[in-house]
C-alpha cells in the first residue's frame, strides 16, 4: 500500500527549441520507492499563413510565453498549496482511488509510476497495453520550399520512418502533399492542420493523394472544435478525420455528432490516466482509430504517451519522437529507432531511470514537503 512520506516539485527550463518549461513531481513512499510525473507547458501557437514565418517554425505544442507562464504558474501554486495535504501520509491501494489530485497530470502520473514500481509491473501493462513496439510518425513543419520539404522527408525515410505527418495550413497544403507523394508514392502520409481551416475545400483536395488522416482540421488551438464542419469533411473524404478533444464529455459529443473517425489522444490534456483509458474505450466502442501524441518536456511525459500508445485501440502511428534525446533526463531516452519505438516491458513503472542530478541542475525553482 503506497504511503507518500516526501514529495519534491521542480520547475525546469529545457535546453532545446524555444526553451519550453516543465514541472516534475517526485513522490517517495515510506519504503524509499519513488515515482515521477511531469506536466509540460500547454497551448499551441497558431499555424502560419505562409511557408516561412515564426509561427511556422514553432514546434507543435509550444505556447506563447504569457500562456505558458499563466498555466504553469497556476499549476505551481496549486502544488505548493494543496499537494501536501492531499498525499502526505495518506494510504491508498490504487491511483484511481485518489480521484482528482492537485496538480493534475504530473501528480497522477507520479502516483501511477510509484504504484506500478511497488507492484513490479510496467505502466503499459497496468493500464491495459498489449503492444511491445509502436510505429512512430514524425511531424514536419512547413519549409522554405517544396524541395526543402521533400529533402527533409527523405532524411526521415532514410532513417527508417514509414509514416510522416506534414503540418498544413492555407497556402501550404496541396502543393507540399503533392510533392511528397510524387517523391514517395508508397509512403504512409498524414496531415495536421492544427485548427487552421474554416472550410473544407482545400482539405477535400488532399484526399486524392492518399492521405491516411487529416488531423485537427478546424477550431484552432484555443477554440472549441466545430463539430459540424468536422462531420461535413468526414462525409466528403475517405481519409480519417482525426479530432482532438481534452475531456471524456467532449469526446462523447464528437462521437454523437459523427465529427470524424479517429481520435488524436494527448494524455497530458486529460488530467488522469483513468480519463485517458475511458476516452480510449469510448473511441474503440465507436469504431474510431486512435493515434497517441504529446509529451515533449524531459521525456517523462513522453514515456507515459508510449504506455498509452500500447493500448489495443491505438491503431495509428504515434507521435512519440520528441523531445531530443540529448535533452531528456531519463535513461534510456524515449525515442524511435528505425521508425519504431520499443515499449519498455522489462522494468516496472515508466520503465526509465531519472537522472536526478541533471534535474536539480536544470531546475530554476523547487520545493520539498
Amino acid at each position: 500500500m503506497p504511503r507518500v512520506r516526501e514529495l519534491e516539485v521542480f520547475r525546469l527550463v529545457l535546453p532545446y527549441g524555444r526553451r519550453p518549461e516543465s514541472i516534475l513531481v517526485k513522490l517517495t513512499d515510506y519504503g524509499g520507492m519513488t515515482g515521477w510525473g511531469e506536466v509540460v507547458q500547454s497551448g499551441e501557437t497558431r499555424p502560419a499563413r505562409g511557408p516561412l514565418t515564426a509561427a511556422a517554425d514553432a514546434t507543435p505544442g509550444e505556447a506563447p510565453d504569457r500562456d505558458r507562464d499563466h498555466v504553469l504558474g497556476k499549476t505551481w501554486a496549486t502544488l505548493e498549496e494543496s499537494l501536501g495535504p492531499a498525499l502526505l501520509g495518506v494510504d491508498w491501494e490504487h491511483p484511481d482511488e485518489l480521484g482528482t489530485v492537485p496538480g493534475g497530470t504530473a501528480v497522477d502520473l507520479a502516483c501511477w509510476d510509484l504504484w506500478t514500481r511497488m507492484e513490479g509491473v510496467p505502466l503499459a501493462h497496468a493500464i491495459g497495453g498489449t503492444r511491445t513496439s509502436l510505429m512512430a510518425t514524425v511531424r514536419l513543419a512547413a519549409e522554405r520550399s517544396l524541395e526543402a520539404m521533400v529533402a527533409r522527408v527523405n532524411r526521415h525515410v532514410c532513417a527508417g520512418y514509414a509514416h510522416v505527418t506534414l503540418d498544413v495550413h492555407p497556402g501550404w497544403d496541396v502543393e507540399p502533399v503533392r510533392a511528397v507523394r510524387a517523391a514517395y508514392p508508397a509512403l504512409a502520409l498524414a496531415v495536421d492542420a492544427r485548427g487552421a481551416y474554416t472550410e473544407t475545400t482545400a482539405l477535400e483536395a488532399l484526399d486524392s493523394y492518399g492521405v491516411t488522416a487529416i488531423e485537427r482540421p478546424f477550431g484552432g488551438p484555443d477554440a472549441a472544435a466545430d463539430l459540424d464542419l468536422h462531420a461535413e469533411l468526414q462525409e466528403r473524404v475517405s481519409s480519417l478525420v482525426a479530432i482532438e478533444v481534452h475531456s471524456v464529455a467532449a469526446l462523447r459529443e464528437a462521437i454523437a455528432a459523427r465529427a470524424g473517425s479517429a481520435l488524436l489522444l494527448r494524455p497530458s490534456r486529460f488530467g488522469s490516466l483513468r480519463a485517458v483509458r475511458t476516452a480510449h474505450d469510448l473511441a474503440v466502442e465507436a469504431g474510431w482509430d486512435i493515434t497517441a501524441a504529446g509529451g515533449r518536456g524531459t521525456g517523462l511525459a513522453r514515456a507515459a504517451t508510449v504506455a498509452v500508445a500500447s493500448l489495443p485501440g491505438c491503431t495509428l502511428p504515434s507521435d512519440v519522437t520528441e523531445p531530443p534525446r540529448s535533452a531528456q533526463i531519463v535513461t534510456p531516452p524515449v525515442g524511435a529507432s528505425g521508425g519504431v519505438v520499443a515499449v519498455p516491458l522489462t522494468q516496472p513503472g515508466l520503465g526509465h531511470l531519472v537522472d536526478e542530478d541533471r534535474v536539480r541542475r536544470l531546475a530554476g525553482d523547487s520545493f520539498r514537503l
